[in-house]
């Protein structure tokens, strides 16, 4: 994933991060499922938000399996979640308004289209008789 455009990583971060403080129990092939990214991609998302400080592990007491780990969101992880969560509504809301004008400018060519049709058979029916 070091490879990958920043938008991405940041992208997968704050995804991430809401998921884990949601289902702090969560596998990483579940959370790689759940966001949409390969069991690699999870594997160093969540080594990356741990390295940084902003999620720390515990042992999943609860679980038969005692390889399964709980994932805490740190005060400094809570604070990267919230700052990502801005720039995410940012560029969604970005999105959002591209494709609106992108539909509007659909829709303004398909009426343009059709009134321009039906001109047309009408001028071919009335110039036919």
């Amino acid at each position: 994933m070091a490879g990958r455009p920043t938008k991405l990583n940041e992208n997968a971060r704050f995804r991430a991060l809401r998921l884990l403080e949601r289902k702090p129990n969560v596998s990483q092939r579940e959370l790689a499922e759940e966001i949409g990214i390969s069991v690699g991609s999870a594997n160093y998302v969540v080594r990356a938000l741990i390295e940084k400080g902003l999620v720390k592990v515990a042992n999943f007491k609860a679980a038969e399996d005692k390889r399964r780990y709980s994932y805490i969101l740190t005060p400094k992880g809570l604070a990267e979640k919230a700052a990502l969560t801005g720039r995410f509504l940012v560029r969604r809301v970005e999105e959002y308004e591209a494709l609106r004008e992108e539909i509007e400018e659909l829709r303004s060519e398909d009426r343009l289209r059709s009134g321009e049709g039906s001109e047309a058979s009408s001028v071919d029916e009335g110039g036919g008789r």
